[in-house]
């Protein structure tokens, strides 16, 4: 029996995995949730610092950046309903706004699940709260097709 070579077999798996990830953005404008083995958080609002700390030196490395710096938010959760209001940020619908708000949404969803492990990341809905100006709610998987 002969070897065979290596076999393509399409891109890696992508979607929500267990524990707490933060969501960042890749070289190729997309969102990448990278892990954070062994932090733990107490409350919802407990994410964002590691959201805004931005990217490791070793995920820089990789092409990771953040959209969002700089921009404090109020974090209120009912259940799988999550807020997040801000006055300095423009939460606005558009295309161009899809990196910055898929951040928000997606971490903070998996946090979310992550203090309730009864709610899946997916069941979370969260609306974000700019300049008084209410968008959403979204599912992080809105953020994540390719």
């Amino acid at each position: 029996m002969q070897p065979t070579g290596v076999i393509g077999a399409g891109d890696p798996a992508t979607g929500l995995t267990k524990g707490l990830r933060i969501y960042f953005v890749s070289s190729a404008g997309r969102l990448e949730g990278v892990s954070r083995p062994g932090v733990k958080i107490d409350e919802l609002g407990d994410v964002l610092k590691f959201l805004l700390a931005g990217p490791t030196e070793a995920e820089q490395d990789r092409g990771l950046t953040s959209l969002i710096s700089g921009i404090s938010f109020d974090v209120t959760a009912d259940g799988a309903r999550v807020t997040a209001s801000s006055p300095q940020a423009t939460a606005a619908d558009s295309r161009r706004d899809d990196l910055p708000n898929g951040q928000l949404v997606c971490t903070l969803a998996r946090a979310q699940s992550v203090l309730h492990p009864e709610i899946p990341p997916d069941d979370v809905q969260v609306t974000l709260n700019g300049a008084g100006r209410p968008t959403g709610p979204y599912r992080c998987s809105q953020f994540l097709k390719g």
